[in-house]
């Protein structure tokens, strides 16, 4: 895993069921708020993308809970990026409490599409953010 991709959340009380754990579609939200997260932090904000109309819908998802997590909980998200090939994108999430424990572990496919949901190639579209993506897939290789 890298330094670009610890994100904090705490764990809200209408995130939690009625057993007082955090629901497992929260999870998910964690992940796409991590993402949202790391790829500002690489300089590449889901805004600016946007404006040079670029989209990255989530295309597979997938997580496995290892244990719960409680309201007032923080958990660490860490990211990556696994596979990217230009057109799609994996990126992968570990998630950690307060006491290091491993609360959830997962990934997230992406492609990447223009103003009209076609898809695209970065390079073609944007081979600034492109080859930041190949870039920061060979430091998680």
């Amino acid at each position: 895993m890298n330094d670009f991709g610890n994100y904090r959340h705490r764990v809200m009380y209408y995130e939690t069921d009625k057993m007082g754990i955090t629901h497992h579609s929260n999870y998910i939200r964690f992940m796409e708020e991590a993402r949202v997260d790391f790829l500002e932090k690489l300089g590449w904000p889901y805004e600016r993308l946007e404006d040079l109309g670029i989209g990255s819908p989530v295309i597979g998802i997938e997580c496995r809970f290892r244990c719960p997590t409680t309201f007032a909980d923080t958990v660490e998200i860490t990211v990556c990026v696994k596979e990217y090939n230009g057109v799609r994108l994996k990126v992968g999430y570990e998630m950690t409490n307060q006491n290091g424990d491993t609360v959830c572990e997962g990934f997230s496919e992406h492609c990447f599409v223009n103003c009209d949901d076609r898809p695209v190639r970065l390079k073609k579209v944007c081979p600034e953010f492109d080859l930041c993506l190949k870039q920061i897939s060979k430091i998680n290789e």
